[in-house]
């Protein structure tokens, strides 16, 4: 399989002129009102050399909501991180900051773990 193979596997060759692929494409969820969402505020250490990883989870919506408000919390926490797999990685112990900037921005969270 190639790289522009992907969802043509059963079809090879058609000589219908009206002929079109059918490309399913995913459909990304509609970002939810603020106050709908619940997010999981935690830090991480697991596989990151000992190092603390601000984590937030839960967030239901497009990936560039997800990519702004993790835009967002990292400046205001003054620290680095990613946005990946549906997750907001900010770099450092902010658990405390970020619950505080979700909630005043009409999150619902919840802090996940000790």
């Amino acid at each position: 399989m190639g790289k522009n193979s992907k969802k043509r596997e059963n079809v090879v060759y058609s000589t219908n002129p009206n002929f079109g692929y059918n490309d399913e494409e995913e459909m990304e969820e509609e970002t939810l009102e603020n106050n709908q969402q619940l997010l999981y505020v935690s830090i991480d250490r697991k596989q990151r050399k000992g190092k603390d990883v601000t984590l937030v989870e839960g967030f239901v919506g497009t990936e560039d909501d997800l990519k702004d408000l993790g835009k967002k919390l990292k400046s205001s926490c003054g620290g680095g991180g990613t946005v990946k797999d549906g997750e907001i990685l900010i770099q450092g112990n902010h658990r405390d900051k970020v619950m505080e900037l979700l909630e005043k921005d009409g999150y619902k969270t919840k802090r996940k773990g000790g």
